[in-house]
C-alpha cells in the first residue's frame, strides 16, 4: 500500500495543484520511485489511497502501467476523498483498504525518497514467520526531528520510550499482518465504513508495549521530502543514488 492521500501543507504552492506524491525527483513522480522498487522485488500488485487531487494520480497511472525497467503492474486505488471527501490518515486509510490487501503487506509513504531500500522478499518472509504483527524500519534521525520517534532493542523490538532518550525517526516503510489492526484494538470495522480518520502512531505505540513490533535500522539515503527546499536540493544531486542532503 502506497500512502498518497495527505494535502502536502507544507509543500505549498507546489501542492496547490499537485499532489505531493506525484512531485518530480529527477523526472520521476516521487510515489514512482517506490512502485518501481517494490515490482523489482516482485511485489506487482499495489494499493494507492488518495484524497488530495487524488484523481490525478489515478489519471497518470491508471490500472496497469507500464512501469521503466519492471514492467507492468497492477494497480487499485482507495478514494478517499471521493469516499468521504477527506483523507483518512494513516491507519483510517490503511483500515479502509484492508479488505483489498494481502493477509501480510508493505505499507509506505509516497513522498519519501530511499532510492536504494529493498523491498525484499527475505524480509516479508521472516516477518510472516515471527510472531510479531509489525516490523517497522527506522532511520537516523535528520535535522527536522533531531528528538526521534522510536527505540530499538538489542533484541530487534521496536521501543516506545519517552523522550529524551536515544530514539530514531521512523521512515514510513513497514509490514504488517492484518492482525494488528483488528477491530477490536483500531475501533473500526473491518473497511472502516463510517470513513473514521485515525493516526498510525498509537497504534504502534500500543503494540510497542505488548512487544508486537519488530524494527530494523536502515542507514542508507531517506528523505522526509516535506518542503519545497527538500525537494530542490534532492534534484540539485548529481545522481538519483547519490546520498542527499537531509
Amino acid at each position: 500500500m502506497v500512502l498518497a492521500a495527505g494535502r502536502g501543507e507544507r509543500m505549498r504552492p507546489l501542492t496547490d495543484h499537485t499532489p505531493k506524491p506525484m512531485l518530480l525527483v529527477h523526472g520521476k513522480p516521487l510515489m514512482q520511485w517506490h512502485m518501481e522498487a517494490l515490482a523489482a522485488a516482485g511485489q506487482h500488485d499495489m494499493l494507492i489511497n488518495t484524497a488530495w487531487l487524488g484523481p490525478q494520480i489515478e489519471s497518470h497511472f491508471g490500472l496497469n502501467p507500464d512501469l521503466p525497467e519492471v514492467g507492468r503492474v497492477r494497480l487499485k486505488y482507495s478514494h478517499e476523498g471521493k469516499d468521504f471527501g477527506y483523507a483518512l490518515e494513516t491507519a483510517g486509510g490503511i483500515v479502509r483498504a484492508l479488505p483489498s490487501l494481502a493477509p501480510v503487506f508493505w505499507v509506505l509513504a509516497g513522498d519519501i525518497f530511499a532510492p536504494d531500500f529493498k523491498f525484499s522478499v527475505e524480509h516479508k518472509t521472516t516477518f510472516q514467520n515471527s510472531p510479531q504483527l509489525a516490523h517497522i524500519w527506522l532511520v537516523p534521525n535528520p535535522p527536522h526531528n533531531p528528538a526521534g520517534d522510536f527505540g530499538l532493542s538489542e533484541e530487534g523490538l521496536a521501543l516506545n520510550l519517552p523522550k529524551p532518550a536515544s530514539l530514531f525517526t521512523f521512515s514510513t516503510f513497514a509490514l504488517y499482518k492484518k492482525e494488528f489492526f483488528d477491530p477490536a484494538i483500531t475501533g473500526m470495522p473491518l473497511g472502516n465504513p463510517q470513513g473514521k480518520a485515525a493516526p498510525l502512531a498509537p497504534l504502534l505505540r500500543s503494540a510497542m508495549d505488548r512487544g508486537q513490533v519488530s524494527a530494523s535500522l536502515y542507514t542508507g539515503a531517506w528523505t522526509d521530502v516535506g518542503t519545497p527546499e527538500r525537494l530542490h536540493e534532492l534534484n540539485q544531486t548529481n545522481s538519483a543514488h547519490s546520498k542527499p542532503t537531509l
